[in-house]
Protein backbone atom coordinates (compact mmCIF):
# COMPACT_ATOMS: atom_id res chain seq x y z
CA UNK A 1 0.00 0.00 0.00
CA UNK A 2 2.94 2.16 -0.15
CA UNK A 3 3.52 1.92 -3.46
CA UNK A 4 2.43 4.96 -5.97
CA UNK A 5 1.43 5.65 -8.99
CA UNK A 6 3.42 7.14 -11.41
CA UNK A 7 1.44 8.17 -14.15
CA UNK A 8 -0.60 11.57 -13.95
CA UNK A 9 -4.06 11.38 -13.15
CA UNK A 10 -6.82 10.90 -15.92
CA UNK A 11 -4.50 11.84 -18.74
CA UNK A 12 -5.66 9.40 -21.05
CA UNK A 13 -7.94 11.25 -24.23
CA UNK A 14 -10.70 8.61 -23.31
CA UNK A 15 -11.76 10.71 -20.97
CA UNK A 16 -13.35 13.90 -20.42
CA UNK A 17 -13.31 15.89 -16.90
CA UNK A 18 -16.67 17.22 -16.52
CA UNK A 19 -16.25 18.81 -12.86
CA UNK A 20 -13.71 19.12 -9.97
CA UNK A 21 -15.06 20.03 -6.15
CA UNK A 22 -12.73 20.24 -2.94
CA UNK A 23 -14.81 17.88 -0.49
CA UNK A 24 -13.07 16.89 2.82
CA UNK A 25 -9.53 16.03 2.15
CA UNK A 26 -10.28 15.18 -1.48
CA UNK A 27 -11.86 16.06 -4.88
CA UNK A 28 -14.96 14.77 -6.22
CA UNK A 29 -14.80 14.30 -9.89
CA UNK A 30 -16.72 13.41 -12.98
CA UNK A 31 -15.88 12.34 -16.14
CA UNK A 32 -17.47 11.15 -19.02
CA UNK A 33 -15.84 8.66 -22.07
CA UNK A 34 -17.46 7.07 -25.67
CA UNK A 35 -17.61 3.65 -24.18
CA UNK A 36 -16.65 0.85 -26.55
CA UNK A 37 -19.53 -1.62 -24.55
CA UNK A 38 -22.27 0.65 -24.73
CA UNK A 39 -21.87 2.58 -28.30
CA UNK A 40 -22.62 5.68 -26.19
CA UNK A 41 -21.46 8.24 -23.81
CA UNK A 42 -20.91 7.36 -20.41
CA UNK A 43 -19.94 9.10 -17.42
CA UNK A 44 -19.00 8.20 -13.63
CA UNK A 45 -18.45 10.04 -10.50
CA UNK A 46 -15.17 9.49 -8.62
CA UNK A 47 -13.90 10.39 -5.52
CA UNK A 48 -10.61 11.16 -4.79
CA UNK A 49 -8.93 11.57 -1.41
CA UNK A 50 -5.16 13.34 -1.22
CA UNK A 51 -3.25 10.32 -1.05
CA UNK A 52 -4.75 9.54 -4.64
CA UNK A 53 -4.43 12.88 -5.23
CA UNK A 54 -0.66 12.95 -4.51
CA UNK A 55 -0.37 10.08 -6.63
CA UNK A 56 -0.42 7.11 -3.59
CA UNK A 57 -1.60 3.80 -4.69
CA UNK A 58 -5.35 3.78 -2.64
CA UNK A 59 -7.91 1.15 -2.08
CA UNK A 60 -11.28 1.40 -4.12
CA UNK A 61 -15.07 1.05 -3.94
CA UNK A 62 -17.05 0.89 -7.38
CA UNK A 63 -20.74 1.56 -6.47
CA UNK A 64 -23.68 0.30 -9.05
CA UNK A 65 -26.98 2.48 -8.48
CA UNK A 66 -30.50 1.45 -8.34
CA UNK A 67 -33.36 1.45 -10.38
CA UNK A 68 -34.02 5.03 -12.36
CA UNK A 69 -31.03 6.37 -11.05
CA UNK A 70 -27.30 7.41 -12.35
CA UNK A 71 -23.96 8.85 -10.41
CA UNK A 72 -25.46 11.85 -9.47
CA UNK A 73 -27.96 9.71 -6.95
CA UNK A 74 -25.23 8.26 -4.16
CA UNK A 75 -22.61 11.22 -4.96
CA UNK A 76 -25.02 13.69 -3.99
CA UNK A 77 -27.18 11.92 -1.35
CA UNK A 78 -25.15 8.91 0.53
CA UNK A 79 -22.65 11.42 2.14
CA UNK A 80 -19.60 8.86 1.80
CA UNK A 81 -17.37 11.64 0.91
CA UNK A 82 -15.96 12.27 4.52
CA UNK A 83 -15.50 8.56 5.53
CA UNK A 84 -13.22 8.15 2.34
CA UNK A 85 -11.13 10.85 3.05
CA UNK A 86 -10.70 9.39 6.73
CA UNK A 87 -9.55 5.66 5.30
CA UNK A 88 -7.89 7.01 1.46
CA UNK A 89 -10.52 5.13 -0.04
CA UNK A 90 -11.13 5.74 -3.84
CA UNK A 91 -15.28 5.74 -4.01
CA UNK A 92 -16.48 5.12 -7.78
CA UNK A 93 -20.18 5.51 -9.38
CA UNK A 94 -20.92 4.82 -12.78
CA UNK A 95 -24.14 5.19 -14.31
CA UNK A 96 -27.13 2.68 -14.43
CA UNK A 97 -27.28 2.19 -18.33
CA UNK A 98 -26.61 3.38 -21.27
CA UNK A 99 -28.80 6.28 -22.25
CA UNK A 100 -29.93 8.95 -25.10
CA UNK A 101 -27.81 11.93 -24.68
CA UNK A 102 -28.36 15.40 -26.50
CA UNK A 103 -26.34 14.92 -29.45
CA UNK A 104 -23.25 16.00 -27.82
CA UNK A 105 -20.29 14.35 -27.02
CA UNK A 106 -20.44 11.86 -29.55
CA UNK A 107 -23.50 10.28 -29.05
CA UNK A 108 -24.76 7.19 -31.50
CA UNK A 109 -28.64 8.32 -31.60
CA UNK A 110 -31.42 6.59 -30.02
CA UNK A 111 -31.05 4.05 -26.73
CA UNK A 112 -33.95 2.17 -26.63
CA UNK A 113 -36.23 2.54 -23.60
CA UNK A 114 -39.44 1.50 -21.84
CA UNK A 115 -42.86 2.76 -20.34
CA UNK A 116 -42.05 0.87 -17.50
CA UNK A 117 -39.37 1.83 -15.00
CA UNK A 118 -38.17 -1.18 -14.00
CA UNK A 119 -36.87 -2.09 -17.70
CA UNK A 120 -34.70 0.34 -20.23
CA UNK A 121 -32.47 2.98 -19.44
CA UNK A 122 -31.89 3.08 -16.05
CA UNK A 123 -32.55 -0.46 -15.19
CA UNK A 124 -29.58 -2.68 -17.03
CA UNK A 125 -29.20 -5.04 -14.46
CA UNK A 126 -25.46 -4.58 -15.31
CA UNK A 127 -26.62 -7.47 -17.69
CA UNK A 128 -25.46 -8.21 -21.23
CA UNK A 129 -28.81 -8.60 -23.05
CA UNK A 130 -29.03 -10.68 -26.00
CA UNK A 131 -32.20 -9.82 -27.35
CA UNK A 132 -32.86 -7.05 -29.98
CA UNK A 133 -33.42 -3.82 -29.53
CA UNK A 134 -31.34 -4.22 -26.63
CA UNK A 135 -28.01 -6.47 -27.43
CA UNK A 136 -26.90 -3.11 -29.24
CA UNK A 137 -26.74 -0.70 -26.66
CA UNK A 138 -27.55 -3.06 -23.35
CA UNK A 139 -23.90 -4.68 -22.47
CA UNK A 140 -23.39 -3.14 -18.91
CA UNK A 141 -21.72 -5.95 -17.70
CA UNK A 142 -18.93 -5.72 -20.17
CA UNK A 143 -19.21 -1.80 -19.89
CA UNK A 144 -18.37 -2.47 -16.27
CA UNK A 145 -16.21 -5.76 -15.25
CA UNK A 146 -14.02 -4.73 -18.72
CA UNK A 147 -14.35 -1.44 -19.92
CA UNK A 148 -14.79 0.82 -17.39
CA UNK A 149 -12.60 -1.48 -15.03
CA UNK A 150 -9.14 -1.47 -17.23
CA UNK A 151 -9.71 1.91 -17.12
CA UNK A 152 -10.23 3.01 -13.89
CA UNK A 153 -6.78 0.77 -13.59
CA UNK A 154 -5.17 2.32 -15.78
CA UNK A 155 -6.24 5.99 -15.21
CA UNK A 156 -6.02 6.06 -11.15
CA UNK A 157 -3.88 5.19 -8.53
CA UNK A 158 -5.98 2.04 -7.44
CA UNK A 159 -4.33 -0.57 -5.51
CA UNK A 160 -7.34 -3.21 -5.10
CA UNK A 161 -11.04 -2.60 -6.05
CA UNK A 162 -14.09 -3.62 -4.15
CA UNK A 163 -17.85 -3.94 -5.06
CA UNK A 164 -20.78 -2.58 -3.73
CA UNK A 165 -24.54 -1.71 -4.82
CA UNK A 166 -27.86 -0.81 -3.79
CA UNK A 167 -31.20 -2.23 -5.12
CA UNK A 168 -30.67 -3.39 -8.63
CA UNK A 169 -27.01 -2.16 -8.02
CA UNK A 170 -27.20 -4.38 -5.06
CA UNK A 171 -27.53 -7.14 -7.41
CA UNK A 172 -25.10 -6.35 -9.76
CA UNK A 173 -22.36 -5.91 -6.86
CA UNK A 174 -23.23 -9.73 -5.85
CA UNK A 175 -23.95 -11.08 -9.20
CA UNK A 176 -20.69 -9.34 -10.87
CA UNK A 177 -18.44 -9.85 -7.61
CA UNK A 178 -19.06 -13.35 -7.38
CA UNK A 179 -18.65 -14.17 -11.13
CA UNK A 180 -15.41 -12.24 -11.25
CA UNK A 181 -13.79 -12.51 -8.28
CA UNK A 182 -10.48 -11.83 -9.80
CA UNK A 183 -11.13 -8.42 -10.32
CA UNK A 184 -12.67 -7.83 -6.50
CA UNK A 185 -11.18 -8.15 -3.11
CA UNK A 186 -14.95 -7.47 -1.54
CA UNK A 187 -18.30 -7.44 -1.92
CA UNK A 188 -21.09 -6.00 -0.10
CA UNK A 189 -24.67 -4.89 -1.24
CA UNK A 190 -27.32 -2.76 0.36
CA UNK A 191 -31.03 -3.86 -0.45
CA UNK A 192 -30.01 -5.73 -2.73
CA UNK A 193 -32.04 -7.71 -5.44
CA UNK A 194 -31.00 -11.00 -4.39
CA UNK A 195 -33.11 -13.49 -7.06
CA UNK A 196 -33.37 -11.04 -9.72
CA UNK A 197 -34.94 -14.10 -11.77
CA UNK A 198 -37.40 -14.94 -9.30
CA UNK A 199 -39.56 -11.16 -8.70
CA UNK A 200 -41.27 -9.34 -10.86
CA UNK A 201 -39.36 -6.33 -12.00
CA UNK A 202 -36.33 -9.00 -12.76
CA UNK A 203 -38.44 -11.47 -14.63
CA UNK A 204 -39.77 -8.47 -16.93
CA UNK A 205 -36.54 -6.89 -17.46
CA UNK A 206 -34.93 -10.47 -18.48
CA UNK A 207 -37.71 -10.92 -20.68
CA UNK A 208 -36.47 -8.30 -22.53
CA UNK A 209 -32.98 -8.71 -22.50
CA UNK A 210 -32.72 -12.08 -22.56
CA UNK A 211 -36.14 -13.71 -24.50
CA UNK A 212 -37.99 -16.80 -22.84
CA UNK A 213 -34.36 -18.72 -22.16
CA UNK A 214 -34.63 -18.83 -18.22
CA UNK A 215 -31.27 -20.82 -18.22
CA UNK A 216 -29.83 -17.30 -19.09
CA UNK A 217 -31.84 -15.68 -16.59
CA UNK A 218 -30.54 -17.84 -13.94
CA UNK A 219 -26.71 -16.78 -14.89
CA UNK A 220 -28.20 -13.31 -14.64
CA UNK A 221 -29.03 -14.41 -10.88
CA UNK A 222 -27.47 -13.37 -8.19
CA UNK A 223 -28.18 -16.07 -5.69
CA UNK A 224 -28.21 -18.50 -8.48
CA UNK A 225 -24.33 -17.63 -9.00
CA UNK A 226 -23.64 -17.84 -5.43
CA UNK A 227 -24.94 -21.27 -5.13
CA UNK A 228 -23.33 -21.71 -8.42
CA UNK A 229 -19.61 -20.79 -7.42
CA UNK A 230 -19.25 -21.38 -4.06
CA UNK A 231 -17.08 -19.68 -1.27
CA UNK A 232 -15.19 -16.73 -3.02
CA UNK A 233 -14.42 -14.11 -0.04
CA UNK A 234 -13.68 -14.45 3.61
CA UNK A 235 -16.83 -12.36 3.92
CA UNK A 236 -19.81 -10.40 2.32
CA UNK A 237 -21.78 -7.78 3.98
CA UNK A 238 -25.45 -7.07 3.02
CA UNK A 239 -27.73 -4.59 4.61
CA UNK A 240 -31.37 -4.50 4.49
CA UNK A 241 -33.92 -2.06 5.95
CA UNK A 242 -36.83 -4.16 7.99
CA UNK A 243 -39.63 -1.80 6.75
CA UNK A 244 -38.69 -1.46 2.69
CA UNK A 245 -41.91 -1.80 1.06
CA UNK A 246 -39.95 -3.88 -1.71
CA UNK A 247 -38.88 -6.78 0.23
CA UNK A 248 -42.64 -6.92 1.72
CA UNK A 249 -43.62 -6.84 -2.08
CA UNK A 250 -41.45 -9.78 -2.62
CA UNK A 251 -39.10 -7.73 -5.06
CA UNK A 252 -35.81 -8.56 -3.34
CA UNK A 253 -36.08 -12.15 -2.41
CA UNK A 254 -33.54 -11.68 0.98
CA UNK A 255 -34.02 -15.34 2.09
CA UNK A 256 -33.29 -16.77 -0.83
CA UNK A 257 -29.39 -14.81 -0.93
CA UNK A 258 -29.13 -16.47 2.84
CA UNK A 259 -29.75 -19.40 1.54
CA UNK A 260 -27.65 -19.56 -1.46
CA UNK A 261 -24.70 -18.10 0.89
CA UNK A 262 -25.67 -21.35 3.26
CA UNK A 263 -25.59 -23.96 0.50
CA UNK A 264 -22.16 -22.42 -1.14
CA UNK A 265 -20.58 -22.13 2.18
CA UNK A 266 -20.52 -18.08 1.74
CA UNK A 267 -19.99 -16.67 5.09
CA UNK A 268 -22.46 -13.91 5.21
CA UNK A 269 -22.88 -11.02 7.61
CA UNK A 270 -26.89 -10.00 6.77
CA UNK A 271 -28.20 -7.57 9.07
CA UNK A 272 -31.88 -6.43 8.85
CA UNK A 273 -31.97 -2.84 10.56
CA UNK A 274 -34.78 -2.16 12.24
CA UNK A 275 -37.40 0.98 10.92
CA UNK A 276 -35.24 1.62 7.80
CA UNK A 277 -36.89 1.68 4.02
CA UNK A 278 -35.37 1.44 0.75
CA UNK A 279 -34.39 5.24 0.42
CA UNK A 280 -31.23 7.36 0.66
CA UNK A 281 -31.19 8.05 4.29
CA UNK A 282 -30.86 4.30 4.51
CA UNK A 283 -28.01 4.29 2.63
CA UNK A 284 -26.66 7.36 4.61
CA UNK A 285 -27.32 6.03 7.93
CA UNK A 286 -25.12 2.87 6.76
CA UNK A 287 -22.54 3.57 3.83
CA UNK A 288 -19.77 3.75 6.23
CA UNK A 289 -19.81 0.53 7.43
CA UNK A 290 -19.60 -0.91 3.87
CA UNK A 291 -16.55 1.88 3.12
CA UNK A 292 -15.32 0.06 6.59
CA UNK A 293 -15.63 -4.02 5.14
CA UNK A 294 -14.35 -2.68 1.37
CA UNK A 295 -11.15 -1.13 3.49
CA UNK A 296 -10.62 -4.12 5.52
CA UNK A 297 -10.44 -6.37 2.96
CA UNK A 298 -8.30 -4.04 0.80
CA UNK A 299 -5.83 -4.43 3.94
CA UNK A 300 -5.79 -8.10 3.52
CA UNK A 301 -5.12 -8.18 -0.31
Amino acid sequence: MNNTYNKSLSANSQLTQKSVNRCFDGEQHYYSHQSTATKTPMTFSIYLPDEALAGRLCPAVLYLSGLTCNADNVTHKAHFQQKCSELGMIFIAPDTSPKTGDGSDGDSGEVPNDERYFVGQGASYYVDATQQPWAEHFNMQSYIVDELYDLLRSEFPIHSMGITGHSMGGHGALLLGFKFPSKFVSVSALSPVCAASESAWGQAAYTEYFGEDQSLWSQADASKMIEKVGQQYASILVDQGAADNFLAEGQLQTAKLQDACTKAKQPLTLRYQAGHDHSYYFIQSIINDHIEHHWRMAQLS
